[in-house]
């Protein structure tokens, strides 16, 4: 099977009340159409809150397969939209058990490098609006991982992911997952 993107997912940070407190918040993604720029710090129009744990040279794309959102959907009674555990890229035939730390790959005219699984923070919580989704995440092993970008270009839904070079002696994306303490976002 050929390995895809489903859906380029953007969005900018914004205000929302939580508990009586105000946060900001940049986990809500909308679907985008088209050709869209890939920065070496992220998507065009996407921005991030707290660039501390998301974000940056390491963390500038965010992808999540869409396999797991069958699962999610039956977890939260609830059908949802492409992006909605604030991925950039939600894929098709690429999983967290045959992803490696350091596996480089081409997505249209772009290149990236994997780089780590992503550990959720309290604001996926806020998203789903139960804070006890943040543990739920974390045991379900559905990570998703995140992408250094090592040539900037355009992603578009559709787009094949292809793998240029595999580092087949690196853990998988799954296997630090679970080896870590899971703590930041």
């Amino acid at each position: 099977m050929v390995a895809k993107i489903v859906s380029v997912n953007v969005g900018t940070t914004r205000s929302v009340i939580w508990n009586g407190n105000e946060i900001i918040t940049g986990i809500f993604k909308n679907s985008v159409p088209g050709q869209v720029k890939l920065h070496r710090l992220g998507l065009a129009g996407d921005t991030q809150a707290d660039l501390t744990v998301h974000g940056g040279a390491n963390k500038a794309v965010y992808a999540y397969p869409s396999e797991h959102y069958e699962y999610w959907e039956e977890k939260l009674q609830s059908k949802l939209s492409w992006g909605y555990f604030g991925e950039n890229l939600t894929t098709q035939n690429i999983l967290e058990d045959s992803v490696r730390v350091g596996d480089q790959f081409r997505i249209g005219s772009v290149e990236l490098v994997v780089t780590q699984p992503r550990f959720p923070c309290y604001k996926l919580g806020v998203r789903v609006g139960d804070m006890s989704m943040v543990r739920k995440f974390q045991a379900s092993g559905r990570s998703g991982f995140y992408m250094a970008v090592t040539k900037e270009g355009e992603v578009a839904e559709g787009d094949a992911i292809e793998l240029l070079h595999q580092h087949t002696t690196n853990p998988t994306i799954i296997e630090v997952f679970m080896s870590q303490d899971h703590e930041s976002g």
